[in-house]
Protein backbone atom coordinates (compact mmCIF):
# COMPACT_ATOMS: atom_id res chain seq x y z
CA UNK A 1 0.00 0.00 0.00
CA UNK A 2 1.90 3.04 1.30
CA UNK A 3 1.69 6.74 2.07
CA UNK A 4 -1.64 6.19 3.34
CA UNK A 5 -3.43 4.09 1.46
CA UNK A 6 -2.76 6.76 -1.47
CA UNK A 7 -1.21 3.70 -4.03
CA UNK A 8 -5.09 1.39 -3.12
CA UNK A 9 -6.93 4.91 -3.66
CA UNK A 10 -5.23 5.36 -7.20
CA UNK A 11 -5.64 2.07 -8.17
CA UNK A 12 -9.78 1.98 -7.42
CA UNK A 13 -9.67 5.80 -8.42
CA UNK A 14 -7.37 6.32 -11.42
CA UNK A 15 -5.79 9.25 -10.10
CA UNK A 16 -3.28 10.64 -11.96
CA UNK A 17 0.07 10.95 -11.21
CA UNK A 18 1.29 13.77 -9.63
CA UNK A 19 4.76 15.83 -10.48
CA UNK A 20 6.42 18.54 -8.58
CA UNK A 21 8.37 21.10 -11.14
CA UNK A 22 11.02 23.19 -9.19
CA UNK A 23 12.72 26.21 -11.29
CA UNK A 24 13.15 29.93 -10.67
CA UNK A 25 12.61 30.13 -14.34
CA UNK A 26 8.44 30.91 -15.09
CA UNK A 27 9.10 29.75 -19.09
CA UNK A 28 11.14 26.32 -17.71
CA UNK A 29 7.95 25.56 -14.93
CA UNK A 30 5.73 26.46 -17.64
CA UNK A 31 6.88 24.58 -20.13
CA UNK A 32 7.83 21.23 -18.15
CA UNK A 33 4.27 21.15 -16.37
CA UNK A 34 2.35 21.29 -19.79
CA UNK A 35 4.52 18.20 -21.05
CA UNK A 36 3.86 16.28 -18.06
CA UNK A 37 0.12 17.28 -18.15
CA UNK A 38 0.00 15.57 -21.61
CA UNK A 39 1.63 12.87 -20.10
CA UNK A 40 -1.45 12.08 -18.10
CA UNK A 41 0.63 13.88 -14.63
CA UNK A 42 -1.53 16.21 -12.26
CA UNK A 43 1.27 18.77 -11.72
CA UNK A 44 2.28 21.25 -8.84
CA UNK A 45 5.25 23.53 -9.39
CA UNK A 46 7.41 25.94 -7.18
CA UNK A 47 10.11 28.74 -8.00
CA UNK A 48 12.66 27.77 -5.08
CA UNK A 49 13.73 24.44 -2.92
CA UNK A 50 12.01 26.20 0.17
CA UNK A 51 8.25 26.26 -1.71
CA UNK A 52 8.97 22.96 -3.21
CA UNK A 53 9.59 22.11 0.72
CA UNK A 54 6.11 23.94 1.55
CA UNK A 55 4.29 22.24 -1.27
CA UNK A 56 5.15 18.65 0.03
CA UNK A 57 3.77 19.11 3.38
CA UNK A 58 0.53 18.41 1.36
CA UNK A 59 1.60 16.92 -1.61
CA UNK A 60 2.91 13.17 -2.16
CA UNK A 61 4.62 13.46 -6.23
CA UNK A 62 5.58 10.47 -7.95
CA UNK A 63 8.02 12.51 -9.41
CA UNK A 64 10.14 15.10 -8.96
CA UNK A 65 11.65 17.58 -11.66
CA UNK A 66 14.06 20.32 -10.54
CA UNK A 67 16.56 22.94 -11.71
CA UNK A 68 19.73 23.40 -9.39
CA UNK A 69 20.51 26.86 -9.40
CA UNK A 70 17.89 28.77 -7.45
CA UNK A 71 17.73 31.58 -5.65
CA UNK A 72 16.70 30.74 -1.57
CA UNK A 73 17.39 26.83 -1.91
CA UNK A 74 19.30 25.40 -4.61
CA UNK A 75 17.91 22.14 -6.37
CA UNK A 76 20.74 20.46 -4.82
CA UNK A 77 20.07 21.58 -1.10
CA UNK A 78 16.45 20.21 -2.16
CA UNK A 79 17.57 16.90 -3.32
CA UNK A 80 19.80 16.53 -0.51
CA UNK A 81 16.78 17.49 2.00
CA UNK A 82 14.45 14.90 -0.07
CA UNK A 83 16.97 12.06 0.76
CA UNK A 84 17.26 12.26 4.01
CA UNK A 85 13.91 11.75 4.96
CA UNK A 86 12.12 8.42 4.46
CA UNK A 87 8.92 9.68 2.98
CA UNK A 88 10.94 11.40 0.20
CA UNK A 89 14.04 9.64 -0.52
CA UNK A 90 12.29 7.44 -3.18
CA UNK A 91 10.33 9.76 -5.55
CA UNK A 92 12.14 9.78 -8.72
CA UNK A 93 14.49 12.83 -9.34
CA UNK A 94 14.99 14.78 -12.69
CA UNK A 95 17.27 17.59 -12.99
CA UNK A 96 17.08 19.72 -15.11
CA UNK A 97 20.11 21.90 -15.62
CA UNK A 98 22.62 24.23 -17.84
CA UNK A 99 25.14 21.90 -19.16
CA UNK A 100 27.49 24.28 -17.87
CA UNK A 101 26.29 24.49 -14.68
CA UNK A 102 25.80 20.56 -13.89
CA UNK A 103 27.55 19.01 -10.73
CA UNK A 104 28.50 15.63 -10.94
CA UNK A 105 27.68 15.55 -6.90
CA UNK A 106 23.84 16.46 -8.38
CA UNK A 107 23.83 14.04 -11.05
CA UNK A 108 24.47 11.27 -8.92
CA UNK A 109 21.50 11.95 -6.24
CA UNK A 110 18.96 11.79 -9.35
CA UNK A 111 17.45 9.68 -11.50
CA UNK A 112 17.76 11.53 -14.77
CA UNK A 113 19.21 14.99 -15.94
CA UNK A 114 18.12 17.18 -19.11
CA UNK A 115 19.78 19.90 -20.27
CA UNK A 116 18.16 23.56 -21.23
CA UNK A 117 20.08 24.21 -23.99
CA UNK A 118 18.84 20.97 -25.67
CA UNK A 119 15.43 20.20 -26.83
CA UNK A 120 13.34 19.70 -23.28
CA UNK A 121 10.79 18.26 -24.34
CA UNK A 122 12.60 15.44 -26.62
CA UNK A 123 14.87 14.88 -23.29
CA UNK A 124 11.94 14.42 -21.23
CA UNK A 125 10.16 11.86 -23.12
CA UNK A 126 13.20 9.82 -23.23
CA UNK A 127 13.35 10.25 -19.12
CA UNK A 128 9.74 9.37 -18.41
CA UNK A 129 9.87 6.45 -20.80
CA UNK A 130 12.91 5.21 -18.76
CA UNK A 131 11.38 6.35 -15.53
CA UNK A 132 8.23 4.59 -16.46
CA UNK A 133 10.22 1.43 -17.38
CA UNK A 134 12.15 1.25 -14.51
CA UNK A 135 8.93 1.27 -12.63
CA UNK A 136 7.51 -1.49 -14.72
CA UNK A 137 10.06 -3.71 -14.20
CA UNK A 138 10.13 -3.03 -10.40
CA UNK A 139 6.14 -4.29 -10.23
CA UNK A 140 6.71 -7.58 -12.98
CA UNK A 141 9.74 -8.18 -10.29
CA UNK A 142 7.13 -7.94 -7.46
CA UNK A 143 4.80 -9.84 -8.72
CA UNK A 144 6.76 -12.92 -9.45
Amino acid sequence: MGRGGRVSARLHFHMPAVALVVDDSMLIRYTVSRFLEKHGFSVESAGNGIEALEILNRVHPDLIVTDLHMPKMSGHELIVALKSKPETAKIPILIIANRAFTSTKSEKLANFVVYKNIDIEDQLEIALSTLRGKASAKKHAATK
